[in-house]
């Protein structure tokens, strides 16, 4: 054969042996077994309010198609489980929140690789206990002076020293237990309301001016502890105290993250909106590096 038609057949079977390796290769990269993702918390992780929800999930737990568990999932690949549901403690990730709702932590087994949650925000009440009591006392004063400061004081923050704080710590020791190979993020709260008071928002979260600054340094407190605990325990904290400025509930509609008490889209209020949901999801990808 001459030398140069000899060059062509070489190349050409080169050509062909490339194709064929790229060709067997590609299934088994298509074929890679997924990340085994459980996501636990409460509402905020269950996106409680955000329709449509997931039938699926039990009734009682109101837990959202567009939770940000559900975007990081569809954004990396992940199989997911997922167990948040509104109102959880972190009592519920051991023993059953409703009937036939079983024990979070029920979920999560030794081969689980990703966890993700948000908890403690229930525990004491501290949530809804603060807004209710300071929504309160904000209707009876008109908006004006610190009601519910000069009414609890401190009471609020010591609860979240004493029991929050080691109830969160010990829940993720417990999930460190179950799954020791597992990337564990526990996700803070985004803002609620704003660093100084608006007095244009009254309408929608009727809390005292002076109050705004009081509830703002509670939950501040609040996100510290439990970044404490997370960090403590060895797993990653995602902060959204920066990039969640100005996406408080007292933020215009399409720009808030939260939804505020009054005149809000949310089925359930004092909650992240759906933007706020894939905020959380994006930041959390960024944080463990899975974007």
């Amino acid at each position: 054969m001459p030398r140069r038609a000899l060059r062509r057949a070489l190349t050409a079977a080169a050509t062909a042996v490339s194709a064929l390796a790229i060709g067997l290769a590609a299934p088994s990269a298509h074929a890679a077994t997924p990340l085994p993702y459980v996501a636990l918390g409460d509402s905020y992780s269950a996106g409680s309010g955000v329709l449509p929800a997931d039938l699926s999930a039990p009734l009682l737990c109101l837990r959202s198609e567009l939770n940000y568990p559900g975007v990081i999932a569809e954004r990396t690949g992940a199989a997911l489980t997922d167990v948040t549901c509104g109102a959880a403690q972190t009592k519920h990730f051991t023993q059953a929140q409703y009937p036939g709702v079983a024990a979070q932590l029920d979920a999560v087994k030794s081969d689980t690789r990703l966890i993700t949650l948000t908890i403690g925000g229930n525990d004491n009440n501290t949530f809804i206990g603060a807004m209710l009591a300071c929504g309160t006392a904000g209707i009876a004063t008109v908006g004006l002076g610190h009601p519910c400061k000069t009414l609890y004081g401190s009471t609020f923050d010591d609860q979240i020293d004493a029991h929050t704080y080691p109830d969160v710590k010990a829940a993720l020791q417990k999930i460190r237990a179950k799954a020791p190979n597992a990337r564990v993020a526990v996700l803070g709260y985004p803002w609620i309301m704003p660093a100084t008071a608006d007095s244009s928002c009254f309408v929608k979260m009727p809390i005292a001016s002076g109050d705004v600054p009081y509830l703002r340094a509670l939950q501040g407190h609040l996100n510290a502890v439990i970044g404490r605990a997370a960090r403590e325990t060895g797993a990653t904290f995602v902060d959204f105290s920066k990039t969640s400025e100005g996406h408080d509930a007292c933020a215009p509609s399409g720009t808030r993250w939260i939804e505020p008490l009054l005149f809000g889209t949310n089925v359930v209020p004092v909650h992240p909106n759906a933007r706020g949901e894939r905020a959380m999801a994006e930041q959390t990808v960024s944080a463990l590096g899975l974007g």
